[in-house]
């Protein structure tokens, strides 16, 4: 097995950047998800409710950020002491904001009020205790460092979809960090820890998905296959700690360092049972 892609997003909620090297520190892969778009009194918006993010690319230029909408761009810097307390679920964490005139452009962009944040030196954000052992630190992802994935898996979902009559869809889907090539489907579901490029990956919780694997990663649209009717059929999980359809795992780097597209990926530790997952009648 090995590394078949490696992706980092910005922008929480925006366009992934696919990258051929990546640092992986404590807290993910470097880069990854560190700004965030947030209503006016700090919650976090995500392509949930706002699906016009699928449409911004960011690069992140050191501590601050280029954005580009639709032929529209746009530089953020970012002063330590211009602060907003924010809220991701129900974790607050205070963060660098940016100045007024460059969330009045992306309010403009998005037809919404809105502010735009970054998880700088200063913000700090540890999350997963339960599955992890200890807290994590983490940027602005949903609740863990790193998502990893197998092309096996969505090789078999591709599969259950052109079954029912719908189109296939890619990986883009489901905002991986880490695609790992294998071909078994859903062999990740065995994984506790996987070393890549010398460092160690515990896979800790496995990932719920939610309405965003339903919109089109270019444009924002709800189009195309449907995963979660896909994932329905054998990947709706069986236990309450983790409710709904589930696709690719949460992971939790112990070491940093660098890795590459074309790493070799070695299984360390393995489970004995699969994940439950409900019977469909």
């Amino acid at each position: 097995m090995k590394v078949e892609a490696l992706n980092i997003y910005p922008l929480k909620s925006g366009r992934a950047v696919p990258v051929d090297t990546a640092t992986v520190r404590l807290d993910g892969l470097s880069g990854d998800r560190r700004f965030m778009i947030v209503e006016p009194d700090g919650r976090f918006i995500t392509q949930r409710e706002l699906q016009a993010l699928a449409r911004i690319e960011a690069t992140a230029v050191g501590e601050s950020l280029h954005l580009e909408m639709e032929g529209r761009q746009l530089f953020a810097s970012f002063e330590p002491e211009d602060r907003l307390d924010v809220t991701i679920w129900d974790c607050p964490v205070n963060a660098a904001v940016a100045d007024e005139a460059v969330n009045d452009v992306l309010s403009d962009w998005l037809a919404r009020p809105v502010k735009l944040v970054h998880m700088d030196a200063a913000a700090y954000r540890a999350e997963g205790e339960e599955w992890a052992g200890s807290p994590a630190p983490v940027g602005f992802a949903d609740g863990f460092p790193v998502l990893v994935t197998t092309t096996g898996s969505l090789a078999d979902l591709n599969r259950t979809l052109v079954a029912k009559g719908q189109e296939p869809v890619g990986m883009d889907r489901f905002r991986t960090n880490i695609l790992v090539s294998c071909e078994e489907p859903w062999e990740e579901d065995f994984w506790q820890a996987i070393e890549v490029g010398g460092i160690v990956f515990d896979l800790v919780k496995p990932c719920a998905r939610c309405i965003m694997t339903t919109q089109d990663q270019a444009t924002g649209e709800r189009i195309g296959g449907n995963p979660i009717q896909g994932l329905a059929e054998k990947r709706m999980s069986a236990d309450r700690r983790v409710p709904g359809v589930l696709f690719g795992w949460n992971a939790v780097p112990r070491g940093e360092g660098e890795i590459r597209l074309g790493d070799a990926v070695r299984v360390t530790g393995t489970r004995t049972e699969r994940w439950p997952m409900k019977v469909r009648a």
